[in-house]
C-alpha cells in the first residue's frame, strides 16, 4: 500500500471516529479526550526526553494520569483548571529540584489543556456540538486551503527556519478558507450573529496555523521529522491535531469571556 493510500485511509477513519464520538458526547467523549491528552503527551515527552530517560522519573506519567481521570470523571471545569495549575506546578518545582528542563512540566500543561479544551467545550448540550463543529470546519478547511493555495501559488515562505514547506500565500488561502468553512457552518446551524462568529472563525484559523507552526518548533528543537509514526503514513497525533487543539483552546477562551467557564458555547451558539 503506497503512502498516500495509507494516508487517505487513516483521514476517513480519524474523521469518522471523531466526527462520531463528537455526536455522543458525553462519557465517549471525554474518553476520546482523554486518549488524544496521554497521546500528546507521550509523544511529547518522548521527543523532548534526553536520552538517557525522564529526569522525574514517573512523576510527569502519574499527574497526567490524575489529570486524565479528573477529566473522564466530569469535575467541574474550574476545578480541573485549578487542579492542572497544581500539577504543572509540581512538576515545574520537581524539575527546579532536580536541576531539569522545564520540558516535563510544559508536557503536562499543553496535554492537559489539550484534552481540556475539547472536552469542555464540546460539553453535553446541542451548543457545545455546534461549537465543536464549527472548530472542525474552521480547522479542517484551513488546512486543506492552506496546502493547496500554497502548492498552487507558492511564494515567500512564511517561516522557513520553522517549517521550511509553509508559505505566505498558503497562510492567506487557509484563513480564507477557515473563514469560509466557519460562516456557511454557522449559517447552517441557524446562527444569527455571523459577524462575530466570522471574526471568531478568522481568529481560530490563523491561530490553529500558529499551533503548527508551534509543532514544528518542538519538533525542529528536539530534532525529530514527526512526533511519532502511529498513524499511518500521517506521523504522529501531535502531527495531526496541533493547530486543533490550539484552536480548541481559543475558542474555550472565547466562549468563557462570554458565557462562562462551564458553558463557554452558550453564547456563541444558543440553543
Amino acid at each position: 500500500m503506497s503512502n498516500l493510500q495509507q494516508r487517505v485511509i487513516s483521514a476517513i477513519v480519524m474523521a469518522a471516529l471523531t466526527l462520531a464520538l463528537t455526536w455522543l458526547g458525553g462519557l465517549p467523549f471525554r474518553l476520546f479526550c482523554g486518549a488524544i491528552a496521554a497521546l500528546i503527551f507521550y509523544e511529547w515527552t518522548r521527543m523532548a526526553r534526553p536520552g538517557n530517560g525522564a529526569a522525574l522519573g514517573f512523576l510527569p506519567e502519574a499527574l497526567i494520569l490524575v489529570f486524565i481521570v479528573a477529566l473522564i470523571a466530569g469535575l467541574p471545569a474550574l476545578w480541573l483548571l485549578l487542579l492542572l495549575v497544581i500539577l504543572v506546578a509540581v512538576a515545574a518545582i520537581a524539575a527546579r529540584i532536580r536541576d531539569a528542563a522545564q520540558w516535563e512540566a510544559s508536557g503536562v500543561a499543553y496535554a492537559a489543556l489539550s484534552g481540556f479544551s475539547l472536552a469542555y467545550l464540546r460539553d453535553d448540550n446541542h451548543s457545545g456540538l455546534i461549537a465543536i463543529l464549527f472548530l472542525f470546519a474552521v480547522v479542517w478547511a484551513t488546512d486543506i486551503a492552506a496546502y493547496f493555495v500554497g502548492r498552487a501559488l507558492g511564494g515567500p515562505k512564511l517561516a522557513p527556519s520553522i517549517s521550511p514547506g509553509k508559505t505566505q500565500s498558503g497562510a492567506v488561502g487557509g484563513a480564507v478558507g477557515g473563514l469560509a468553512a466557519g460562516l456557511l457552518l454557522a449559517i447552517a446551524a441557524g446562527a444569527g450573529n455571523l459577524g462575530q462568529l466570522g471574526l471568531a472563525a478568522l481568529a481560530l484559523s490563523i491561530v490553529s496555523q500558529i499551533g503548527d507552526l508551534f509543532e514544528s518548533w518542538v519538533k525542529r528543537r528536539h530534532g525529530a521529522k514527526d512526533s511519532s509514526n502511529l498513524i499511518p503514513g500521517h506521523g504522529g497525533v501531535m502531527d495531526r491535531v496541533d493547530g486543533l487543539v490550539a484552536a480548541a483552546m481559543a475558542l474555550y477562551v472565547i466562549g468563557w469571556v462570554a458565557a462562562g467557564a462551564e458553558h463557554p458555547a452558550l453564547r456563541l451558539f444558543p440553543n
